[in-house]
């Protein structure tokens, strides 16, 4: 209620949202805004964009039952992850390359994010180091997200540096241990990493530049590759970045590991005592097996569509994987989720908690920090509001019994 005065109270005097409320014109809007390539990047889905399709299509395939003549006056969003209490069941994805959407990036995000309370996840590709993020977040909540690199030495430093820039847990993600078949990043031929974007984390590591180091004494007297037009183009891009065209070329090699087993999972158990999600579970028997591998948590995800064509919705996986947890980790979910009442249908269908990603870039391109807040709160203000509406007074209280399957 707060939320809607606001900006009611703001229409009186002339003022309107920074960015669209609606979330079909907030992203079309965006998308506009943006260079085409960026666009392309941030929206672009795995092949036919089928799972992107099946991840709308698998929250509408839900219904809400809401109930009437119950007093919700007195009613609180709260809930408490790995001991602590948060305002919401919300947080946000980890999305990496943010500056295709603003040249404030993640520092933008943690802005919003602390203004918010809402917890932020800093991704592995951020455009921003991570201690520079955690510094703009000052005692706000966060945690960390990690790809699994092919170099064991540097998954340690990027964990340790996570620690010690306060994360109160480590995100896994498991489905991009390759890159997904992409159309329109193809038919670009643009991947933003080449460009040095989207690899702050790697660049501002000890360790990774340890390694860069290794690869240059490796190379010895090779010879260089003869410049082209284009190739000039791409080394303008990368001294803009501050990224080396040898940082790049090492990126590439340890971006991510193909081999990684449940075998692997040991090694991070055993070099830290965080809280360690497993993020890309859409099987309920992975969701087993994460538990008995000592993992503390799952999140439902399918990566935004992006990796899998004809991939099951995260709202389809997300009941199965919930009833086979049984509540003895927490259970979250990602992927699809473009409002507040979304946030309501995932934690009916038994999340602990919800990720927002895309929405959120669309209201940072649009407004930077302020339009990346006014998304969150506006999750924010949909879901207190469809509790309100629905007759429950807390989180605890949304269960099955407030959905409907659409036959």
């Amino acid at each position: 209620m707060e939320r809607q005065t606001l900006v009611y109270l703001g229409g009186v005097s002339g003022r309107r949202p920074k960015v669209p409320v609606d979330p079909a014109v907030l992203e079309e809007t965006a998308l506009g805004a943006m260079t085409d390539e960026a666009a392309s990047y941030i929206s672009a889905g795995a092949g036919t964009r089928a799972t992107m399709d099946a991840n709308r299509s698998g929250f509408a395939g839900w219904r809400i039952v809401p109930r009437m003549l119950r007093d919700t006056s007195g009613r609180t969003m709260e809930t408490t992850l790995f001991g602590r209490t948060l305002p919401a069941p919300l947080l946000t994805a980890p999305i990496g390359v943010l500056e295709l959407a603003h040249t404030d990036s993640d520092v933008a995000v943690a802005q919003a994010a602390r203004a918010t309370r809402v917890p932020m996840i800093i991704s592995n590709q951020a455009s921003t180091p991570m201690e520079e993020i955690a510094a703009t977040l000052g005692d706000s909540p966060r945690w960390f997200q990690l790809y699994w690199s092919s170099s064991d030495d540097l998954v340690e430093s990027l964990v340790g540096r996570a620690e010690g820039c306060g994360a109160e847990a480590i995100v896994v993600t498991l489905d991009t241990t390759q890159l997904g078949w992409r159309p329109r990043d193809l038919d670009a031929a643009y991947l933003p990493f080449l460009r040095g974007k989207g690899i702050a984390q790697y660049t501002s590591d000890p360790v990774f530049n340890r390694l860069v180091e290794e690869s240059a004494e490796d190379a010895g007297d090779a010879p260089k590759p003869r410049p082209t037009l284009s190739a000039i183009r791409t080394l303008i891009q990368l001294t803009r970045s501050g990224a080396s065209r040898a940082q790049v070329q090492k990126f590439t090699q340890v971006y991510s590991r193909p081999s990684l087993a449940w075998e692997n999972l040991a090694f991070l158990r055993e070099r830290t005592k965080l809280p360690i999600l497993l993020k890309g579970i859409l099987h309920p028997d992975d969701a087993e097996r994460a538990i008995a591998e000592g993992m503390d948590g799952v999140l439902v995800s399918n990566h935004g569509g992006r990796q899998v064509d004809g991939s099951i919705g995260t709202a389809e996986a997300l009941p199965a994987v919930a009833e086979r947890v049984a509540g003895r980790v927490p259970v979250l979910l990602d992927s699809g989720v473009r409002g507040g009442a979304d946030v309501f249908k995932a934690v009916a269908l038994g999340a602990d908690a919800v990720l927002v990603g895309r929405p959120y870039v669309y209201g940072l391109a649009l407004a930077g920090a302020a339009g990346a807040q006014e998304v969150l709160e506006n999750f924010l203000a949909e879901f207190d509001l469809t509790m309100a509406l629905t007759g429950v007074t807390s989180v605890g209280e949304i269960g099955p019994g407030a959905l409907v399957r659409v036959p």
